[in-house]
């Protein structure tokens, strides 16, 4: 990574897509010397690859089955990642843990975004467990990935108050909100700071 070259983005998804759209759009319109390069999708039929096709970002869709084991998925994955140049990953809404070949790859180089005020509710239902366990406030948090599920150093978090009339939906709603303003602010800053780290 110099400081010549802007640094390349690889963001993976498993869905919709939608924060994966937020941080195109961020780092279409903000002076940062990044540029997403590469969508890397482990379901060749989410609507996130759509989302790239229209915002002409180059996308790669590689169903895990298709592979005898985790490191035979990852190392196709990484193979794509080496051939795009990629710099950082960002996982927005990949619903799968990573392993160790692209932990290896990329050390602290692998960013995740989720839906609670981390350490409390991990896993893949963080909006349901917070609104069923009564929370009052749940949240979003940004960590670097290693290799426990959500466990990883943490960058940024923002609180979500759970109102009495919140619905399920409601709440997913405010916090896809949040997520969509403080993720690419934080990835923006961890790139400074690792452009500072290479000047």
């Amino acid at each position: 990574m110099s400081n010549h070259q802007p640094v390349r983005l690889a963001i993976f998804a498993s869905g919709s897509g939608s924060n994966f759209e937020a941080i195109v759009h961020a780092f279409q319109t903000e002076q940062c010397h990044a540029e997403v390069a590469l969508l890397v999708c482990d379901r060749p039929d989410a609507f996130v690859l759509k989302r790239a096709e229209t915002l002409g970002i180059p996308s790669v869709a590689i169903r895990p089955k298709s592979f005898d084991s985790k490191e035979g998925y990852e190392q196709e994955v990484l193979n794509e990642l080496k051939a795009a140049s990629i710099d950082l990953i960002i996982l927005a809404g990949y619903m799968r843990i990573v392993g160790k070949t692209l932990l290896k790859a990329y050390p602290n180089k692998l960013m995740n975004i989720h839906p609670s005020l981390l350490p409390n509710y991990p896993g893949r239902q963080g909006i349901q467990d917070a609104f069923e366990d009564g929370a009052t406030e749940t949240g979003v948090t940004v960590h670097i990935v290693d290799e426990g599920i959500d466990t990883g150093p943490i960058l940024a978090q923002e609180t979500v108050a759970i109102e009495p009339d919140d619905t399920i939906e409601s709440l997913e709603r405010k916090i896809h909100a949040v997520e969509h303003e403080l993720f690419p602010k934080v990835i923006h800053t961890y790139i400074k700071k690792l452009q500072k780290e290479h000047a």
